[in-house]
């Protein structure tokens, strides 16, 4: 459908919410990025399945790292609200393992939390670059 196109809006709503279930998370080395992300947020890698190596969020949803070493990774964001009393546990995981966190996703800010939505959050970079964020509190949508 061309871009200028509108999308017709006639189409029955599903009975039951759509939920995410998983994303694909280019890295160089899935073991190393799957075994990063599950360590800073004290989750747990799964098994191997085909190509991918899962991380439980532990809602549904899973990380599956997939590698990619032809081309180069593009940073995408991601970003994992956590309960409050998990927010000081993660940034001393990064703290132990050396990894710089920012209060601002332009990574300006070096360790520091920021307070958005009345709650606590912070930016880091995982081993491709992704950028990711770990927040106590989603965001306000208008």
């Amino acid at each position: 459908m061309p871009h200028d196109q509108q999308y017709p809006h006639e189409f029955e709503l599903p009975s039951v919410g759509v939920q995410l279930n998983h994303t694909a998370v280019y890295a160089s080395d899935r073991y190393l990025s799957a075994e990063f992300i599950a360590a800073i947020l004290g989750l747990k890698v799964g098994a191997p399945f085909g190509p991918f190596l899962p991380v439980d969020l532990g809602n549904g949803v899973t990380l599956d790292y997939c590698e990619k070493r032809d081309e180069p990774i593009q940073s995408q964001h991601y970003a994992f609200l956590l309960p409050d009393e998990q927010f000081d546990p993660a940034i001393a995981r990064l703290k132990a393992v050396g990894v710089t966190y920012y209060a601002d996703p332009g990574h300006t800010d070096p360790g520091n939390v920021n307070g958005l939505f009345g709650g606590r959050g912070a930016y880091f970079d995982d081993p491709d670059g992704h950028n990711m964020e770990i927040m106590t509190r989603p965001y306000a949508r208008p």
